[in-house]
């Protein structure tokens, strides 16, 4: 490759470099770097070391240089809801705590004294759950209300980390609506709501739309990586750069399947509406002011932590081996149980849900996976016809992207119980969403429909019909 952008994509357990360029108008890839993203323990709270993926974010800025690439721009991608703060002087006043940690526990039902779930989700339309940014905050506010005093501004983790390349400070969109705290028709801080927590309203930023170029590099790291390019703004909430890269949007839901399942469609403008807050549904923006009507369902995070406590004895694609063996066990779990967030063993915790459920307790390996991954189905499967009844219409095809869309039995399983044709990939998501959208800001891809259509036809799309109709019960 000559000339190219890259996409950083970081997730919640490992992060990536992806050069990417068009060559005879197909998208081409080129993994420059990889490397792991673990909770760190401070002060008795789960947090990210913000400083080793600084590091890790240098490191594959050099390698780029090494390669022989020349960069015309590079894009940031995370997961949501996280964030720091910094002073007058931009020195950071907190940590950058994990939406895993405990701080949010009972924080929920405490703002809703503040302000009704109603209305809350009338304005802002985002799904409630406990590690929301705005619980976070209000957590913060209840501990130490005198950082939030001192802070000037408020940056999301991507928000923080482009500050660190061009000295800039904004928040961008599509991870600003993640923190509930963002008005889903106006698109701008909802100054009211802030007011009612008693939130220092003055330290958030100026909200800048996906496709905004914030700037070149700033000089003297410019000159310490040997290397200058422009630093544009993708949707910097992964799920929102994944969505871009859904390949067909039209007649179909889209699943993002990774550490989370986020499952929902595309629409023009945001649902509101009493069934969808019942319902718990979700309202993000996203590329071009769209809107991700989703649910945002437990993911691949169980077989993840399920692997790890069998001390990464099995490959994940052992265990969808083993977990298609055990054909015969039927046991099943809500996987969206908060206990599932963050057990001492996930394992354990499965056995004991089965248990309290009267269910057969998995033993195996392989019964445990299966567990999960026909547990996954059964929400799938809730949330789809949940989409459908709010829509009023049957949706046709169920697209599923990310590292998730390679789990072939999981796949057929979701035909077989949907009843519905499945397509996965691509693959690579949330990189390919990122990159796209750095191309359209440069002029190389006319808009987010030819880049859909260059997806299309760039990468291997997988199809699965159903090889039996399987009839559940879904409670």
């Amino acid at each position: 490759m000559s000339k190219c952008s890259i996409a950083v994509d970081i997730g919640a357990s490992s992060g990536r470099f992806i050069a990417g360029c068009l060559q005879d108008n197909n998208l081409k890839l080129e993994e420059i770097h990889r490397f792991d993203n673990n909770l760190i323990i401070k002060e008795g709270h789960y947090c990210w070391d913000v400083h080793a993926l600084y590091n890790e974010i240098k490191t594959g800025i050099r390698l780029c240089w090494d390669r022989g690439l020349h960069p015309e721009s590079i894009g940031i991608d995370t997961w949501a809801v996280d964030f720091v703060l910094l002073d007058e002087k931009n020195r950071l006043l907190t940590d950058a705590i994990a939406y895993r940690d405990a701080r949010t526990d009972g924080m929920m039902e405490e703002v809703f004294n503040f302000i009704s779930k109603e209305r809350l989700y009338l304005e802002t339309g985002i799904q409630f759950q406990k590690f929301n940014t705005i619980y976070q905050l209000y957590s913060l506010k209840k501990s130490n209300p005198e950082v939030l005093d001192q802070a000037t501004s408020f940056l999301m983790l991507p928000d923080y980390f482009n500050y660190l390349l061009t000295g800039k400070k904004v928040n961008e969109y599509t991870n600003a609506t993640s923190t509930q705290l963002v008005n889903a028709f106006t698109k701008k801080w909802d100054e009211d709501l802030l007011d009612l927590l008693g939130i220092n309203k003055e330290m958030f930023l100026e909200i800048k739309p996906p496709g905004s170029i914030l700037g070149d590099m700033e000089t003297e790291l410019s000159k310490e990586l040997g290397i200058d390019m422009k630093v544009i703004l993708p949707a910097t909430h992964d799920t929102g750069s994944a969505v871009v890269a859904v390949p067909e949007v039209d007649d179909t839901v889209y699943i993002s399947s990774g550490t989370w399942s986020l499952i929902g469609v595309e629409n023009p403008f945001p649902i509101c509406i009493t069934k969808a807050l019942d319902y718990n549904f979700t309202n993000e923006g996203g590329f071009g002011y769209q809107y991700r009507f989703l649910k945002n369902v437990m993911g691949l995070w169980m077989i993840q932590e399920v692997k790890r406590n069998y001390n990464d004895q099995y490959s994940f694609s052992e265990l969808v081996e083993l977990a298609d063996k055990a054909s015969e066990f039927r046991a099943k779990i809500n996987v969206d149980n908060d206990r599932f967030l963050k057990p001492e063993n996930m394992i354990e915790e499965i056995q004991k849900v089965c248990q309290e459920t009267y269910q057969e307790v998995p033993g195996t390996p392989g019964e445990v996976a299966k567990c999960v991954f026909d547990s996954l189905g059964v929400s799938y499967q809730k949330a789809l016809d949940q989409i459908e009844e709010i829509y009023e219409k049957e949706f046709k095809k169920i697209n599923i992207i990310g590292g998730g869309s390679q789990n072939e039995m999981l796949n057929q399983l979701i035909a077989d119980k949907t009843g519905k044709e499945v397509i996965a990939g691509p693959v690579e998501a949330t990189a390919i969403g990122n990159l796209v959208s750095q191309l359209i800001t440069l002029g190389e891809i006319k808009d987010i429909k030819e880049a859909r259509n260059i997806i299309g036809q760039s990468f291997e799309l997988k199809r699965y019909t159903a090889a039996r109709r399987e009839e559940e019960n879904v409670t």
